[in-house]
């Protein structure tokens, strides 16, 4: 096997793209911690506060979509190993004063790869839940600061973002 010379562990010696070999990688628990957050019209968030969108439940409904989406990462990127989450958690803080909505995603595993891809995905799917179930009275809301905050385990060791 010839040697990576390449800082990008997606690409093999020749450039070409391919899946990491994480075979001969030690199987412990890793864990990654990611948020994002949408930015809508007051009347938007007071819409979602109160419950009364007409879809329903809106941050009830992307929880569920935002944990949907952590389990299906390896379908959305292509290089992504599909691994069995142990767990996944997606929590949202409604910040009235500056009109948004954060989500904090948590992904975990025991497992020979992390989960950071996991975690993110978690987080735009469950902000683009949002966008998809209040678009019909804010098409302008924005989507931004998609971010690992936080990731533990594995050959790498810990990443804790600067705040």
């Amino acid at each position: 096997m010839s040697q990576n010379p390449s800082p990008l562990t997606h690409f093999d010696a020749q450039g070409q793209a391919h899946m990491v070999d994480v075979g001969g990688k030690a199987s412990t628990r890793r864990v990654a911690v990611a948020t994002g957050r949408i930015e809508m019209l007051p009347a938007t968030l007071a819409l979602i506060n109160s419950g009364t969108a007409k879809k329903g439940d809106v941050l009830g409904i992307a929880r569920i979509a935002g944990i949907q989406g952590a389990k299906k990462t390896s379908d959305l990127i292509p290089l992504c190993h599909p691994i069995g989450l142990t767990r996944v958690a997606v929590d949202f803080e409604v910040h009235n004063d500056k009109s948004c909505v954060v989500c904090t995603a948590t992904a975990e595993v025991n497992g020979q790869t992390g989960v950071e891809m996991e975690a993110l995905t978690a987080v735009q799917v469950a902000l683009l839940t949002i966008y998809d179930m209040c678009k019909a009275v804010d098409r302008g809301m924005t989507i931004n600061d998609v971010k690992l905050l936080e990731k533990h385990g594995g050959k790498s060791g810990s990443f804790i973002a600067e705040m």
